[in-house]
C-alpha cells in the first residue's frame, strides 16, 4: 500500500524539481566531503544540521566546551560561501548589540541626521555562542528576529535577507550566571542537537588536523541564489496523508492528557509538544528525504525527525529526572509503540 502511494505521488513531482533534486544530492554529497576534512566523527550531527537549514529553521546545538561547535558552523558557512557572523553572548549584552542602532552623523549637506547601522544579525549565517548566558530581554531580541526575519529599529522595519539560519549553542553544564531559555523560546527552534564527545580515531584525527599548518580549503560551488532553490525544493517534497498522519500521532502520544498517549508519558511528561512539533517533524523529514534523493516523504524519515524535533519541546516532571527519564528515551518508546501499531495496521 505504502509503495503505491509513494510512486503514485513521485509521479506528481516535476521533472524540473526531479533534475533539481539531483543537483541537491550532487550537491549534498560534495559538500560532506569538503567539511570531511575538517569536521571528525559528526556525520550524522552535520546531515541534521543541514537538514534544518534547507527547511529553513533554526538550531539549538548543545554541547560541553571544546567539542568544535563553532568550528562546525564557521565551517559551513565558509562551505556555503554565505555571510557568516559571530555573536558572542554575555551577561552585559544588550538588543541593540545584536540588532544595530540608530547613530547621529553629520550630512553631507550640513546639519546632522541618524544612520542606520546594522548589527551582527544582517547576515547569512548567524553563530548565537552560549545564548544562554546573556539575559533574556537580549534572548529575546535574537528569537523575535528568527521568527519574524525582520528587526524594527526606531519604528522603522528591516528585512533579513534570506537565506537566513541561526546556529545557537549553549553549554548545559554551566550554572553560574546562565539564563536558560524558556519553552516558548526553545519551541522557535525547528531542531535541539547534542553533541557528544568523539570516538578515539576521530579524536586523534582532529588533533592532528587542528595542530598543524592549516589547508585554505575552497568554497563549494553553490551560490545564494542555489541555497534559495533547494530550500524551495525541500517545500515542495511530497508528504503522503498517511505519513503526516503517522507524523502527527508521534507527537500527540507526548501529551499526558491525549487518549493515545503511553504509559511511560503518563507517568514522566508534565507537558507534551504543541503543533509547532509537528510542522517541525514534517519539515525535517522532507529534508531528509531531498538529502537522500527522493520525492515523497517515509516513515522512516518521520522517525528519523522526530528526535531532534521533540528534544526541546517537551518538559518532563521530577520523578522523570529522579529516575534518570529523558526527552530522547521517551522519543524512543514512543518511536517503538508507533511503529508496531504501523506494522499491525498494515498487516
Amino acid at each position: 500500500m505504502q509503495d503505491n502511494q509513494t510512486a503514485s505521488s513521485a509521479s506528481e513531482f516535476s521533472d524540473s524539481d526531479v533534475e533539481l533534486l539531483k543537483q541537491f544530492v550532487d550537491f549534498k554529497n560534495t559538500f560532506l566531503h569538503r567539511l570531511s576534512r575538517e569536521i571528525f566523527g559528526h556525520e550524522k550531527l552535520l546531515e541534521e544540521i543541514l537538514s534544518a537549514m534547507f527547511a529553513g529553521g533554526h538550531v539549538l546545538l548543545t554541547g560541553v566546551p571544546g567539542l568544535g561547535k563553532t568550528r562546525i558552523v564557521r565551517a559551513i558557512a565558509n562551505a556555503l560561501a554565505l555571510k557568516f557572523s559571530r555573536i558572542q553572548f554575555t551577561p552585559d549584552l544588550t538588543p541593540s548589540d545584536i540588532l544595530g542602532s540608530n547613530v547621529l552623523t553629520e550630512s553631507l549637506h550640513g546639519g546632522r541626521v541618524f544612520d542606520f547601522f546594522p548589527g551582527p544579525i544582517f547576515a547569512n549565517v548567524v553563530l548565537a555562542d552560549e545564548i544562554n548566558r546573556t539575559p533574556p530581554k537580549t534572548q529575546a531580541a535574537l528569537l523575535e528576529a528568527m521568527q519574524e526575519r525582520q528587526v524594527t529599529i526606531a519604528g522603522r522595519r528591516y528585512e533579513l535577507e534570506p537565506p537566513f539560519f541561526v546556529l545557537a549553542t549553549q553549554n548545559p553544564i554551566e550554572q553560574e550566571g546562565a539564563y536558560p531559555l524558556p519553552e516558548a523560546q526553545l519551541d522557535r527552534f525547528l531542531f535541539s542537537l547534542t553533541i557528544d564527545y568523539p570516538k578515539a580515531s576521530d579524536e586523534v584525527a582532529m588533533a592532528l588536523a587542528t595542530t598543524c599548518e592549516s589547508d585554505n580549503l575552497e568554497s563549494t560551488a553553490v551560490s545564494r541564489d542555489e541555497v534559495l532553490k533547494f530550500q524551495g525544493l525541500v517545500r515542495r517534497i511530497i508528504m503522503p496523508q498517511r505519513v503526516a498522519e503517522y507524523a502527527t500521532t508521534i507527537v500527540r502520544k507526548t501529551r499526558p492528557q491525549t487518549r493515545i498517549s503511553t504509559e511511560t508519558t503518563q507517568q514522566y511528561v508534565e507537558w507534551g509538544a504543541g503543533p509547532r512539533a509537528t510542522q517541525a517533524i514534517i519539515l525535517g523529514s522532507k529534508a531528509f528525504a531531498a538529502l537522500d534523493g527522493r520525492p515523497v516523504v517515509s516513515f522512516d524519515d518521520v522517525e528519523r525527525s522526530a528526535p531532534p524535533a521533540l528534544r526541546s519541546r517537551v518538559t518532563l516532571n521530577y520523578l522523570a529526572q529522579a529516575e534518570g527519564m529523558t526527552v530522547d528515551l521517551l522519543t524512543r518508546k514512543i518511536l517503538m509503540e508507533s511503529r508496531a501499531e504501523l506494522e499491525t495496521e498494515i498487516e
